[in-house]
């Protein structure tokens, strides 16, 4: 049986294959590290459907998957656990380690916790957006979605007197996003998993960075017990995929991106997990830990 010949994806597709082509920018990391660490933390608590706040249905995304068509209270809890008690374990432990990590956070979880995005802030770390609520923006309309984009840039200048100048929507945004956050003064987006390595794209006349995100070094695996059951396992897998771009960072630019969220990550028995992590990068000596904005600012200098 002959193979039959590839279908051509139409010529408006935007996908990308190639990517650098195995020859990225000659770009150095300050201090001439290996890997640029981007930790993620996810302020999503407040932002998540719920019936009790009105909402049509409650969350879906949950360790126990048990949709209920009523106001859930146990649902409702576990995300109020992010901001009540996992938030100042996670921000501590970082201080203790002298390190900075993006807060990741959507605009109406920052309206209803603004003391939260201000004490992030002044302990200097990056606030960046993360959608007004927690949901995907594709199959929104395009004034819509810009309208979404909009309140979360104020809600988080009214709570932290600053702009943020990243984005990253919940898994799937829509085919304007980009264009609409370039036409926003937005500096970078992180929706995009397709590389390690930070690239630049021309978008509505301006040179907007991508910073690629990562699913697998990601705390959400957690919800998949046949990917993370114990704090163990994702400090194993994270350590691992570190070890690696170090390995690759000798000769080119590596960026690695850990994704935590508050009621997650911040659990007593998975909190050794990030402070092994921690240990792991710090004594390794090869690391930049850098929020993204710093990663992107310095890739937009130094890539040409």
């Amino acid at each position: 049986m002959s193979t039959p010949e590839p279908i051509p994806a139409p010529s408006t597709s935007s996908r990308d294959f190639v990517g650098y082509g195995g020859r990225p920018p000659a770009v150095r990391w300050p201090g001439d590290a290996r890997v640029a660490v981007s930790f993620v933390v996810n302020f999503e608590e407040g932002a998540e459907f719920s019936m009790t706040d009105g909402d049509p249905r409650n969350e879906g995304i949950y360790e126990v998957i048990d949709p209920q068509p009523m106001p859930d209270a146990c649902i409702d809890s576990h995300f109020e656990y992010g901001t009540r008690v996992a938030y100042w374990r996670i921000d501590e432990l970082f201080a203790q380690y002298e390190k900075v990590y993006t807060l990741s956070a959507c605009g109406r979880a920052v309206e209803r916790s603004p003391w939260l995005a201000r004490h992030a802030t002044e302990r200097g770390h990056e606030l960046s957006a993360h959608g007004w609520r927690w949901q995907k923006h594709a199959g929104l309309a395009e004034a819509e979605e810009r309208a979404f984009i909009v309140r979360t840039r104020r809600a988080i200048e009214a709570a932290t007197g600053r702009a943020p100048v990243g984005w990253h929507t919940r898994s799937n945004p829509s085919p304007h996003t980009r264009r609409l956050l370039a036409e926003e003064g937005f500096l970078y987006d992180s929706d995009a998993y397709n590389d390690d390595t930070p690239y630049i794209l021309p978008v509505a006349g301006r040179r907007h960075v991508v910073l690629p995100y990562a699913f697998d070094t990601n705390d959400m695996q957690f919800q998949n017990t046949q990917r993370f059951d114990t704090g163990d396992a994702f400090a194993n897998y994270v350590c691992a995929a570190y070890d690696w771009l170090s390995r690759e960072g000798a000769t080119q630019p590596r960026m690695l991106s850990i994704g935590l969220h508050l009621r997650m990550i911040g659990r007593p028995a998975r909190m050794g997990a990030l402070e092994r992590i921690l240990r792991h990068i710090a004594e390794s000596g090869g690391a930049w830990v850098a929020t993204r904005e710093q990663i992107a600012r310095h890739w937009l200098d130094h890539a040409g």
